[in-house]
């Protein structure tokens, strides 16, 4: 299946602006796209994977990627899809973020060999640029009118909050990004979200003006749900790429947890799983949705992208710890992650001393039971677990031989109730 083909059976044009054109360059040999990412944090997020993976399924094509961040145009801030302006970054912070972003790209795309990707900062060659010399060589050719025009301007306009100069000028340093690239590095097509549509078009009119070029823009959708809601975000915030901001346990039981309404969008959107294996997900999905076949097939193919073999072997682990899988050689934050929702107390860390704490009275203070009897009763009928291991002595004691991270026991009742015992 060629390219255009595949993202299209994938739902991954959304607006091209001369489909037949690029096509036909694309035919004519190996090209060069690139794709803007401003450096808002130190770590990319999920709904970025969209246009990673745009560059990526580009250069399994044969073509060569451009990721450029935007040093430059991070010191603004797009004001496409964005109610109201962004708080200004300072030098340092977005340099931090310049350094982390650029990291994350070298795990999806390949950057060796003479047609290996770039990765390019645009305040390479923004830093040197008067003020001047920006609106007499690139500002003259910018119609105001079409500028007004375009939709992340015009509703921007037309919001309470408005538009500063400064955020209307972001178009003019985007799509001088198009013109400098296609100047210097032969690149004719830019890619980005629905929302850059705007964006893109401005540069490929520059490009017009400026170079006499034919240049193509393509956006694919942006990733929400089948309601129309963002992807990516939960209640504890954006689900990021990065391990130390979204562990890899957190990152798996996300797409574990995806909806059967947006699993198979997930599938064609973000990996690359072949038409055969997704026409048989789709069968599975139609056919036995409970066994969530594809919400495994998503989460493992996520997971061992963004964070490796041994990231999915860690997620896919504390999976099993969480279902009754036995606990050992983990730390309090991994624990934390995995039972994060589940009830805790603290008791003084003395409690483990000497003789230990009766396994009876540590089920009484995690809530598990409301007296000894009754945790007497839950042991005899072989209902209690401390770790996923079953308690079969009613008399057990329990040391810090016995917790399962540096701090923390984990008390089980029955098949699903839990509970922790941090020891402080």
């Amino acid at each position: 299946m060629d390219l255009l083909n595949d993202l299209t059976w994938r739902g991954l044009i959304h607006q091209a602006t001369d489909r037949k054109g690029l096509s036909d360059l694309l035919a004519s040999g190996p090209q060069t796209i690139y794709i803007g990412f401003d450096p808002t944090a130190e770590s990319l997020h999920v709904g970025h994977l969209m246009q990673v993976m745009m560059l990526r399924r580009f250069q399994r094509a044969g073509h060569r990627p451009i990721a450029l961040v935007g040093g430059a145009t991070g010191m603004i801030g797009d004001p496409s899809g964005k109610s109201e302006e962004r708080n200004l970054l300072s030098a340092e912070q977005l340099e931090k973020n310049v350094e982390g972003v650029a990291t994350q790209m070298r795990r999806f795309l390949d950057f060796e060999g003479s047609q290996g990707a770039l990765l390019l900062n645009n305040l390479t060659w923004m830093r040197d640029f008067s003020y001047l010399d920006f609106l007499r060589d690139v500002g003259k050719n910018f119609p105001v009118g079409v500028m007004l025009g375009k939709e992340s301007v015009r509703s921007r306009l037309e919001s309470e909050a408005g538009l500063s100069y400064t955020e209307f000028s972001y178009m003019l340093l985007q799509a001088y990004d198009f013109v400098h690239l296609a100047r210097e590095q032969g690149c004719r097509i830019q890619a980005g979200g629905s929302d850059q549509w705007g964006n893109i078009t401005a540069g490929i009119d520059l490009g017009r003006r400026m170079l006499g070029a034919q240049l193509f823009g393509l956006t694919a959708p942006l990733l929400t749900t089948s309601d129309g809601r963002k992807m990516g975000k939960t209640e504890q915030g954006a689900i990021w790429l990065s391990a130390d901001r979204t562990s890899p346990y957190a990152f798996y039981q996300y797409w574990i947890n995806v909806a059967d309404d947006d699993v198979l969008r997930c599938l064609r959107f973000l990996t690359e799983i072949d038409r055969q294996e997704y026409d048989q997900l789709e069968s599975q999905v139609q056919e036995n949705p409970a066994a969530r076949t594809a919400q495994q097939r998503l989460a493992s193919w996520m997971t061992q992208l963004v964070h490796g073999d041994e990231g999915l072997a860690t997620a896919q682990r504390a999976t099993e710890i969480f279902f009754g899988g036995e606990i050992d050689a983990l730390s309090d934050r991994q624990l934390g992650e995995i039972f994060a929702d589940v009830p805790s107390q603290e008791l003084s860390r003395e409690q483990l001393g000497g003789d230990g704490l009766w396994v009876v009275e540590a089920l009484c203070q995690a809530g598990l039971t409301s007296s000894n009897g009754e945790a007497r009763r839950t042991i005899k009928e072989g209902g209690a677990y401390v770790n996923n291991r079953r308690v079969t002595d009613g008399d057990q004691r329990l040391t810090t031989a016995d917790l399962a991270s540096e701090s923390t026991l984990v008390l089980r009742r029955g098949k699903k109730k839990y509970a922790l015992l941090r020891f402080i």
